[in-house]
């Protein structure tokens, strides 16, 4: 939504205490006329405040107040009143996208036809107007004004097609508008869809392509995707292509496809040809990356050229991956980084220290961290993983020790403070200690930083280790109190109550919108899956822990779902999938204990 200019604000501010000011200049005691001396020019000319003009202001002013306050329908209802008692159509205009965006449908309406009455721009109009047809399901008028807005000249209407499309309640009709469109005017239901052609710019075609994800058109967005592609063979297009297939989850055809962009950037002339490559080969990383294949994704940014930012993205990816399958691309990349030219930057040295760590060379690390200076940018990161050495080399005193320093350092940086004190409850709870340590850590950062939500979740799960369920459950409402919408706490305190409670529902709900934030997302899945489990629905809980399994082969997901396995009677099954959980970690507690409660 489009906010008025505090320019006019300032204005409308200083016109008000104008007027104020002239009310308060007359005298309450004026004397007679004749008491006085003779009148100046113009003394006698009274011009009285225009109604209209005080209206405007005073409605102005309330309207702001009530998008501060959240009021919707009052600053809908202000401004559209304002519209009305001003000649300039940026008011109207302002006016109709602030009542569209509170869903005032009557103060819109009215906004709009003064918009329209002061010769607004065309395309602004018809798309409020084709807005306001959709929300009243009149789809014939809303066609009307989004046709005429598909035929502006090189495809630039479209942007306001997909701002009235995607801001539609009904999705269900926007999706069918939109193939009505593509199909053009006068054209059957069962015509080809994308009949109306998107003209030469490569851009229009992807951004008509992403309105067609948005609006859950995958086979539209494959038919543009291919069909840009044959008409442009650019790298562009190829790279668009390959996201239609990410969605779809069709990886490797996205993997051909960003292979093929390649091949078509190279051959691209000029700096342009040299940036596309840039950004492609980014993108295909990203999407190595998502598959799993590190080391490919660090060797495809190898290929281009090279930079500090370069250098971390790959050390990046190779830090993700197998460290002793990577060994050899860590040593090369370690002496690329090494021969750059000197001096070396804050940036680079500190990248040098995190190639050493994943070389295994401790002692170097040490040396390279020591090198970035306490007024840089990263000093606080070299200083951190620092502690983190110290503390693995058997250091620990001195890695408290700094932590310390650290914290007194950054005592009036609350991001910083905090993650000092996540950092060492790290160290101090971590494997083989008790969750006691970490405890005590998280509560003593808690009285600096009573309200840090990462500190009250990471002390909730320590909690939940410790069998402290009430104290968990306790942090977990709160984080939730200051963020409503973190999904991870929202899926802790679900699967927490569906695991150690009775409050089997709550959980459900709780899930169920961390899963609506976060759709796809593993771990949630898993939640879910163990929920139904507890509400004895075997066969949904076997399904959901399929899915979140198969996203993610890891060893806790790996528990529940071979406890599930073993309880529908499926015993053969859970123990191979229990198998495959101890290959990825054997010691994993979780999966340790669901083996012993039940196969021992």
């Amino acid at each position: 939504m489009k906010t008025y200019s505090s320019g006019l604000r300032e204005w409308a501010l200083l016109a008000a205490a104008v007027l104020l000011g002239a009310c308060a200049a007359v005298p309450a005691d004026r004397p007679a006329a004749s008491a006085v001396a003779a009148p100046q020019p113009l003394q006698r000319l009274d011009i009285a405040p225009d109604p209209r003009q005080r209206d405007l202001i005073a409605n102005l002013l309330a309207g702001e107040l009530a998008l501060v306050d959240a009021d919707a329908a009052t600053a809908a209802q202000r401004y559209a009143d304002a519209a009305q008692a001003s000649e300039d159509p940026a008011i109207a205009e302002q006016a109709t996208h602030i009542a569209i965006a509170g869903r005032q449908w009557e103060a819109a309406h009215a906004a709009l036809l003064r918009w329209q009455a002061l010769h607004g721009d065309e395309v602004g109009v018809r798309q409020a107007r084709a807005m306001l047809a959709l929300h009243a399901g009149a789809d014939d008028a809303a066609f009307l004004d989004l046709a005429w807005l598909v035929r502006r000249p090189g495809g630039s209407g479209w942007r306001a097609v997909s701002q009235a499309l995607l801001g539609a309640e009904n999705k269900t009709a926007a999706g069918l508008m939109f193939e009505r469109l593509l199909r053009g005017e006068g054209a059957k239901p069962d015509n080809t869809v994308q009949a109306v052609d998107l003209g030469n710019d490569a851009q229009v075609w992807i951004a008509v392509g992403q309105i067609a994800m948005r609006l859950d058109r995958g086979d539209i967005a494959k038919t543009l995707a291919q069909r840009a592609i044959e008409r442009f063979h650019t790298p562009e297009t190829y790279a668009w292509a390959a996201q239609v297939k990410i969605g779809a989850g069709d990886k490797d055809g996205a993997r051909k496809l960003f292979a093929d962009a390649l091949r078509s950037a190279k051959s691209a002339p000029g700096a342009a040809g040299r940036e596309d490559n840039a950004r492609l080969r980014v993108a295909y990383a990203a999407l190595l990356g998502d598959l799993g294949d590190y080391a490919q994704a660090s060797a495809v940014l190898a290929e281009g050229p090279q930079n500090d930012r370069v250098y971390a993205a790959r050390a990046a990816y190779l830090a993700h991956g197998d460290a002793k399958a990577n060994r050899a691309q860590i040593e090369t990349l370690y002496r690329q980084v090494l021969a750059e030219s000197q001096p070396r930057p804050p940036m680079r040295l500190l990248l040098l220290g995190q190639l050493s760590e994943l070389a295994e060379r401790s002692a170097d690390a040490l040396k390279w961290y020591a090198e970035v200076g306490e007024g840089e940018d990263e000093w606080f990161d070299a200083q951190q993983r620092t502690a983190i050495l110290l503390h693995a080399t058997g250091r620990a005193a001195d890695a408290m020790s700094l932590l310390h320093e650290l914290e007194a350092r950054v005592a009036d940086e609350a991001k910083s403070l905090g993650e000092v004190f996540l950092l060492e409850a790290e160290l101090s709870g971590g494997k083989g200690k008790s969750p006691a340590d970490a405890i005590a850590v998280y509560d003593r950062g808690l009285q600096a930083l009573p309200d840090d939500t990462r500190l009250l979740y990471a002390r909730a799960l320590a909690c939940e280790s410790a069998d402290r369920v009430d104290d968990a459950i306790r942090d977990l409402r709160r984080v939730l109190e200051l963020k409503p919408d973190n999904a991870d706490a929202l899926n802790a305190l679900g699967y927490t109550l569906a695991d150690r409670t009775d409050k089997k529902t709550e959980a459900l709900a709780l899930i169920e919108k961390a899963l609506k934030l976060k759709p796809g997302e593993p771990a949630i899945i898993d939640s879910m899956g163990w929920v139904q489990y507890r509400l004895g629905n075997l066969e949904a809980a076997v399904e959901q822990l399929r899915s979140a399994y198969a996203k993610q082969r890891d060893p806790e997901i790996a528990a529940h779902l071979g406890e599930v396995l073993w309880v529908s009677g499926r015993k053969d099954e859970a123990r191979q999938v229990w198998e495959e959980g101890r290959k990825k970690d054997a010691g994993n507690k979780v999966l340790l204990e669901t083996i012993k409660r039940l196969a021992s």
